[in-house]
Protein backbone atom coordinates (compact mmCIF):
# COMPACT_ATOMS: atom_id res chain seq x y z
CA UNK A 1 0.00 0.00 0.00
CA UNK A 2 1.13 3.79 -1.15
CA UNK A 3 0.52 5.98 1.75
CA UNK A 4 1.55 9.32 2.22
CA UNK A 5 0.88 12.70 4.66
CA UNK A 6 -2.05 14.65 3.44
CA UNK A 7 -1.06 17.71 4.85
CA UNK A 8 1.47 18.26 2.73
CA UNK A 9 -0.14 16.99 -0.82
CA UNK A 10 -2.13 18.93 -3.34
CA UNK A 11 -6.17 17.46 -3.18
CA UNK A 12 -8.51 17.71 -6.42
CA UNK A 13 -12.35 17.36 -6.65
CA UNK A 14 -13.40 15.20 -9.56
CA UNK A 15 -16.68 13.21 -10.11
CA UNK A 16 -16.83 9.04 -8.80
CA UNK A 17 -16.85 8.42 -12.67
CA UNK A 18 -13.92 10.02 -13.28
CA UNK A 19 -11.82 8.76 -9.78
CA UNK A 20 -12.73 5.40 -11.67
CA UNK A 21 -11.05 6.51 -14.90
CA UNK A 22 -8.59 7.98 -13.23
CA UNK A 23 -7.65 4.38 -11.59
CA UNK A 24 -7.63 2.60 -15.03
CA UNK A 25 -5.66 4.94 -17.29
CA UNK A 26 -2.88 4.57 -14.61
CA UNK A 27 -2.88 1.31 -14.75
CA UNK A 28 -2.70 1.15 -18.54
CA UNK A 29 -0.14 3.57 -18.60
CA UNK A 30 1.53 1.26 -16.59
CA UNK A 31 1.38 -2.23 -17.54
CA UNK A 32 0.51 -2.70 -21.44
CA UNK A 33 -1.32 -5.99 -20.89
CA UNK A 34 -4.47 -4.31 -19.04
CA UNK A 35 -7.69 -4.33 -21.64
CA UNK A 36 -10.81 -2.87 -21.30
CA UNK A 37 -14.02 -4.46 -23.02
CA UNK A 38 -17.26 -3.83 -22.66
CA UNK A 39 -20.94 -2.42 -24.24
CA UNK A 40 -20.51 1.06 -25.06
CA UNK A 41 -17.18 1.41 -23.46
CA UNK A 42 -14.83 2.44 -26.91
CA UNK A 43 -16.50 4.86 -29.44
CA UNK A 44 -19.61 5.88 -26.91
CA UNK A 45 -17.13 6.56 -24.15
CA UNK A 46 -19.15 4.72 -21.91
CA UNK A 47 -22.56 3.98 -20.98
CA UNK A 48 -22.21 6.31 -17.78
CA UNK A 49 -19.25 7.92 -19.37
CA UNK A 50 -16.54 6.20 -16.94
CA UNK A 51 -14.37 5.22 -20.27
CA UNK A 52 -14.85 8.94 -21.62
CA UNK A 53 -11.47 9.42 -23.67
CA UNK A 54 -9.92 6.30 -23.02
CA UNK A 55 -10.21 5.03 -26.51
CA UNK A 56 -8.31 8.06 -28.18
CA UNK A 57 -5.39 7.55 -25.53
CA UNK A 58 -5.42 3.94 -26.32
CA UNK A 59 -6.97 2.98 -29.22
CA UNK A 60 -9.21 0.15 -30.09
CA UNK A 61 -6.84 -2.91 -29.05
CA UNK A 62 -7.35 -1.96 -25.73
CA UNK A 63 -10.53 -0.40 -25.60
CA UNK A 64 -12.47 -2.93 -27.16
CA UNK A 65 -16.82 -2.31 -27.69
CA UNK A 66 -18.65 -5.67 -27.78
CA UNK A 67 -21.79 -7.06 -29.32
CA UNK A 68 -24.89 -7.37 -26.63
CA UNK A 69 -23.47 -10.66 -25.50
CA UNK A 70 -22.15 -10.77 -21.67
CA UNK A 71 -21.51 -13.91 -22.04
CA UNK A 72 -19.45 -14.32 -24.85
CA UNK A 73 -17.25 -11.51 -24.02
CA UNK A 74 -16.98 -12.28 -20.25
CA UNK A 75 -15.65 -15.46 -21.38
CA UNK A 76 -13.23 -13.67 -23.68
CA UNK A 77 -12.25 -11.84 -20.64
CA UNK A 78 -11.46 -15.21 -18.85
CA UNK A 79 -9.54 -17.22 -21.49
CA UNK A 80 -7.71 -13.68 -22.62
CA UNK A 81 -6.87 -13.13 -18.43
CA UNK A 82 -5.63 -17.06 -18.04
CA UNK A 83 -3.16 -16.58 -21.13
CA UNK A 84 -1.24 -13.60 -19.28
CA UNK A 85 -3.41 -10.42 -19.91
CA UNK A 86 -4.94 -8.36 -17.63
CA UNK A 87 -8.63 -7.75 -18.62
CA UNK A 88 -11.32 -5.14 -17.44
CA UNK A 89 -14.81 -6.30 -18.18
CA UNK A 90 -17.69 -3.70 -17.96
CA UNK A 91 -21.61 -5.28 -17.34
CA UNK A 92 -23.24 -2.21 -18.18
CA UNK A 93 -25.50 -3.38 -15.23
CA UNK A 94 -24.72 -6.26 -12.67
CA UNK A 95 -28.18 -7.32 -13.64
CA UNK A 96 -26.48 -8.06 -17.01
CA UNK A 97 -24.02 -10.19 -15.72
CA UNK A 98 -26.31 -13.09 -14.74
CA UNK A 99 -26.31 -13.44 -18.57
CA UNK A 100 -22.00 -13.81 -18.15
CA UNK A 101 -22.29 -16.03 -14.36
CA UNK A 102 -21.34 -19.18 -15.72
CA UNK A 103 -17.87 -17.61 -17.03
CA UNK A 104 -17.89 -15.80 -13.35
CA UNK A 105 -18.83 -18.24 -11.08
CA UNK A 106 -17.56 -21.60 -12.73
CA UNK A 107 -14.75 -20.50 -14.70
CA UNK A 108 -12.91 -17.81 -13.13
CA UNK A 109 -13.68 -18.41 -9.67
CA UNK A 110 -12.51 -22.07 -9.92
CA UNK A 111 -9.45 -21.57 -12.45
CA UNK A 112 -6.73 -21.53 -9.89
CA UNK A 113 -8.10 -24.37 -7.92
CA UNK A 114 -8.77 -26.62 -10.80
CA UNK A 115 -5.43 -25.97 -12.19
CA UNK A 116 -3.73 -26.82 -8.55
CA UNK A 117 -2.54 -23.30 -8.19
CA UNK A 118 -1.32 -23.43 -12.02
CA UNK A 119 -2.95 -20.20 -13.27
CA UNK A 120 -4.36 -17.72 -11.91
CA UNK A 121 -7.23 -15.67 -13.27
CA UNK A 122 -6.59 -11.69 -13.08
CA UNK A 123 -9.42 -10.28 -14.28
CA UNK A 124 -11.63 -7.34 -13.05
CA UNK A 125 -15.20 -7.32 -13.73
CA UNK A 126 -16.90 -4.10 -12.61
CA UNK A 127 -19.87 -1.99 -13.28
CA UNK A 128 -23.24 -0.47 -11.65
CA UNK A 129 -25.05 -2.36 -9.37
CA UNK A 130 -28.33 -2.22 -7.51
CA UNK A 131 -31.29 0.36 -7.01
CA UNK A 132 -30.83 3.53 -9.63
CA UNK A 133 -34.24 4.99 -9.95
CA UNK A 134 -37.40 4.24 -11.75
CA UNK A 135 -35.82 1.11 -13.58
CA UNK A 136 -37.98 -1.89 -11.52
CA UNK A 137 -37.46 -5.40 -11.05
CA UNK A 138 -35.59 -6.83 -13.65
CA UNK A 139 -33.16 -3.33 -13.41
CA UNK A 140 -32.91 -2.92 -9.82
CA UNK A 141 -31.09 -5.79 -8.20
CA UNK A 142 -28.25 -5.95 -5.41
CA UNK A 143 -26.44 -8.85 -6.63
CA UNK A 144 -22.97 -8.50 -3.88
CA UNK A 145 -23.77 -10.88 -1.58
CA UNK A 146 -24.47 -13.52 -4.60
CA UNK A 147 -21.02 -13.08 -6.02
CA UNK A 148 -19.99 -12.92 -2.47
CA UNK A 149 -21.38 -16.58 -1.68
CA UNK A 150 -18.09 -18.18 -4.28
CA UNK A 151 -14.99 -18.69 -2.97
CA UNK A 152 -12.14 -17.74 -5.69
CA UNK A 153 -13.99 -14.19 -5.94
CA UNK A 154 -13.31 -10.77 -4.51
CA UNK A 155 -16.02 -8.74 -3.89
CA UNK A 156 -15.56 -5.00 -3.67
CA UNK A 157 -18.46 -2.14 -3.04
CA UNK A 158 -17.08 1.77 -2.76
CA UNK A 159 -19.13 4.06 -1.07
CA UNK A 160 -17.23 7.01 -2.42
CA UNK A 161 -14.76 8.14 -5.34
CA UNK A 162 -11.60 8.05 -3.27
CA UNK A 163 -11.97 4.74 -2.03
CA UNK A 164 -12.91 3.72 -5.58
CA UNK A 165 -10.00 5.05 -7.45
CA UNK A 166 -7.48 3.01 -4.31
CA UNK A 167 -9.77 -0.03 -4.57
CA UNK A 168 -9.99 -0.55 -8.16
CA UNK A 169 -6.00 0.03 -8.62
CA UNK A 170 -5.92 -2.68 -6.10
CA UNK A 171 -7.94 -5.16 -8.24
CA UNK A 172 -6.75 -4.35 -10.95
CA UNK A 173 -3.28 -5.36 -9.57
CA UNK A 174 -4.55 -8.38 -7.88
CA UNK A 175 -4.11 -12.13 -9.24
CA UNK A 176 -7.53 -13.45 -8.31
CA UNK A 177 -10.67 -12.64 -10.41
CA UNK A 178 -12.68 -9.40 -8.66
CA UNK A 179 -16.32 -8.20 -8.59
CA UNK A 180 -15.94 -4.60 -8.44
CA UNK A 181 -19.86 -3.13 -7.96
CA UNK A 182 -20.16 0.69 -8.25
CA UNK A 183 -23.78 2.78 -8.35
CA UNK A 184 -25.42 4.45 -11.05
CA UNK A 185 -26.48 6.53 -9.12
CA UNK A 186 -22.83 7.84 -7.56
CA UNK A 187 -21.80 8.67 -10.90
CA UNK A 188 -21.56 12.35 -10.74
CA UNK A 189 -20.74 12.50 -7.20
CA UNK A 190 -17.93 14.89 -5.91
CA UNK A 191 -15.19 13.93 -4.10
CA UNK A 192 -11.22 14.78 -3.36
CA UNK A 193 -8.30 13.06 -4.31
CA UNK A 194 -4.66 13.63 -4.05
CA UNK A 195 -2.93 13.48 -7.36
CA UNK A 196 -0.25 11.52 -5.86
CA UNK A 197 -0.85 7.64 -6.74
CA UNK A 198 -2.11 5.49 -3.88
CA UNK A 199 -3.66 2.12 -3.25
CA UNK A 200 -6.32 1.02 -0.21
CA UNK A 201 -5.69 -2.78 -0.07
CA UNK A 202 -8.59 -4.93 -0.53
CA UNK A 203 -10.16 -6.46 2.73
CA UNK A 204 -9.65 -3.61 5.07
CA UNK A 205 -12.98 -1.54 6.15
CA UNK A 206 -12.66 1.95 7.41
CA UNK A 207 -14.28 3.51 9.87
CA UNK A 208 -16.14 6.54 8.33
CA UNK A 209 -17.13 8.33 11.75
CA UNK A 210 -16.75 7.04 15.26
CA UNK A 211 -18.66 6.69 18.00
CA UNK A 212 -19.41 5.15 21.56
CA UNK A 213 -23.17 3.84 21.91
CA UNK A 214 -24.27 1.83 19.13
CA UNK A 215 -21.95 0.52 15.34
CA UNK A 216 -23.74 0.69 12.25
CA UNK A 217 -22.42 -1.25 9.22
CA UNK A 218 -22.54 -0.27 5.86
CA UNK A 219 -21.54 -0.55 2.39
CA UNK A 220 -21.97 0.74 -1.42
CA UNK A 221 -24.52 3.60 -1.82
CA UNK A 222 -26.36 2.77 1.22
CA UNK A 223 -23.32 4.88 3.26
CA UNK A 224 -25.38 7.49 2.68
CA UNK A 225 -27.75 6.37 4.68
CA UNK A 226 -25.76 5.42 7.58
CA UNK A 227 -24.07 8.50 7.93
CA UNK A 228 -27.12 10.56 7.34
CA UNK A 229 -29.30 8.32 9.85
CA UNK A 230 -25.90 8.92 12.03
CA UNK A 231 -25.80 12.65 12.07
CA UNK A 232 -29.95 12.77 12.92
CA UNK A 233 -29.00 10.44 15.82
CA UNK A 234 -26.62 13.09 17.04
CA UNK A 235 -29.44 14.88 17.45
CA UNK A 236 -30.33 13.01 20.07
CA UNK A 237 -27.98 12.86 21.91
CA UNK A 238 -26.57 8.88 20.40
CA UNK A 239 -23.07 8.54 19.48
CA UNK A 240 -23.51 6.35 16.67
CA UNK A 241 -19.80 4.38 14.88
CA UNK A 242 -20.23 3.89 11.25
CA UNK A 243 -18.26 1.35 9.52
CA UNK A 244 -17.89 1.46 5.71
CA UNK A 245 -17.41 -2.71 5.24
CA UNK A 246 -15.81 -1.66 1.40
CA UNK A 247 -14.89 -4.97 0.60
CA UNK A 248 -18.09 -7.86 1.28
CA UNK A 249 -15.43 -10.85 0.36
CA UNK A 250 -13.65 -10.84 2.22
CA UNK A 251 -14.97 -9.25 4.93
CA UNK A 252 -12.34 -7.13 7.67
CA UNK A 253 -14.50 -8.86 10.33
CA UNK A 254 -12.08 -7.86 13.06
CA UNK A 255 -13.20 -3.71 12.74
CA UNK A 256 -16.79 -4.55 13.19
CA UNK A 257 -16.01 -6.60 15.96
CA UNK A 258 -14.00 -4.32 17.99
CA UNK A 259 -16.68 -1.88 17.28
CA UNK A 260 -19.27 -4.06 18.83
CA UNK A 261 -17.47 -4.91 21.69
CA UNK A 262 -17.07 -0.83 22.44
CA UNK A 263 -20.47 0.19 21.57
CA UNK A 264 -21.97 -3.30 22.32
CA UNK A 265 -24.81 -2.91 19.88
CA UNK A 266 -25.21 -3.31 16.22
CA UNK A 267 -27.09 -2.30 13.59
CA UNK A 268 -25.70 -3.38 9.78
CA UNK A 269 -27.90 -1.77 6.79
CA UNK A 270 -27.51 -3.34 3.14
CA UNK A 271 -29.41 -2.88 0.12
CA UNK A 272 -29.98 -6.57 -0.53
CA UNK A 273 -33.15 -8.93 0.34
CA UNK A 274 -33.00 -10.65 3.89
CA UNK A 275 -32.53 -13.79 3.16
CA UNK A 276 -28.26 -14.98 3.15
CA UNK A 277 -27.35 -11.53 2.88
CA UNK A 278 -23.91 -9.64 3.79
CA UNK A 279 -25.85 -8.59 6.89
CA UNK A 280 -26.59 -12.29 8.00
CA UNK A 281 -22.80 -12.89 8.43
CA UNK A 282 -22.12 -10.05 9.99
CA UNK A 283 -24.63 -10.79 12.48
CA UNK A 284 -23.56 -14.29 12.55
CA UNK A 285 -19.85 -13.82 13.21
CA UNK A 286 -20.62 -10.82 15.62
CA UNK A 287 -22.59 -13.09 17.85
CA UNK A 288 -20.33 -15.87 17.57
CA UNK A 289 -17.23 -13.85 18.10
CA UNK A 290 -18.49 -11.29 20.55
CA UNK A 291 -21.91 -12.41 22.08
CA UNK A 292 -21.11 -11.67 25.56
CA UNK A 293 -20.58 -7.50 24.61
CA UNK A 294 -23.93 -7.32 23.23
CA UNK A 295 -26.34 -5.62 25.29
CA UNK A 296 -29.42 -6.13 22.02
CA UNK A 297 -30.03 -8.37 19.75
CA UNK A 298 -28.70 -7.18 16.32
CA UNK A 299 -30.92 -5.63 14.11
CA UNK A 300 -30.90 -5.42 10.10
CA UNK A 301 -32.23 -3.24 7.60
CA UNK A 302 -32.64 -4.78 4.07
CA UNK A 303 -34.54 -4.16 0.87
CA UNK A 304 -38.52 -5.43 1.45
CA UNK A 305 -37.99 -9.35 0.42
CA UNK A 306 -40.17 -8.66 -3.32
CA UNK A 307 -39.09 -7.57 -6.66
CA UNK A 308 -38.34 -4.10 -6.76
CA UNK A 309 -41.28 -2.07 -8.00
CA UNK A 310 -41.52 0.78 -10.29
CA UNK A 311 -43.76 3.26 -8.42
CA UNK A 312 -41.60 6.00 -6.21
CA UNK A 313 -43.69 5.71 -3.58
CA UNK A 314 -43.27 1.57 -3.53
CA UNK A 315 -39.30 1.86 -3.96
CA UNK A 316 -39.32 4.51 -1.42
CA UNK A 317 -40.99 1.65 1.17
CA UNK A 318 -38.61 -1.40 -0.39
CA UNK A 319 -35.60 0.27 0.27
CA UNK A 320 -33.43 0.85 3.70
CA UNK A 321 -33.77 4.11 4.37
CA UNK A 322 -32.53 6.84 7.27
CA UNK A 323 -36.17 6.74 8.76
CA UNK A 324 -35.76 3.14 9.49
CA UNK A 325 -32.22 3.08 9.98
CA UNK A 326 -32.99 5.48 13.22
CA UNK A 327 -35.69 3.73 14.23
CA UNK A 328 -33.76 0.56 14.21
CA UNK A 329 -30.83 2.21 16.42
CA UNK A 330 -33.71 3.61 19.01
CA UNK A 331 -35.02 0.24 19.16
CA UNK A 332 -31.35 -1.44 20.15
CA UNK A 333 -30.77 1.55 22.63
CA UNK A 334 -34.39 0.37 24.31
CA UNK A 335 -35.70 4.29 23.30
CA UNK A 336 -39.18 4.70 21.91
CA UNK A 337 -38.80 5.39 18.77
Amino acid sequence: MITFDFCNIYMKTIEFREALREAMNEEMRRDETIFLMGEEVAEYNGAYKVSKGMLAEFGPKRIIDTPIAELGFAGIGVGAAVNGLRPIIEFMTFNFSLVAIDQVINAAAKFLSMSGGQYSCPIVFRGPTASAGMLSSQHSQAFENWYANCPGLKVIVPSNGYDAKGLLKSAIRDNDPVIFMESEQMYGDKCEIPDEEYLIPIGVADIKREGKDVTIVSFGKIMKVAMAAAAELEKEGISVEVIDLRTVRPIDYDTVINSVKKTNRLVVVEEAWPLASISSEIAFRVQKDAFDYLDAPIRRITSADVPLPYAPTLIEASLPNVERTVKAVKEVMYQKA
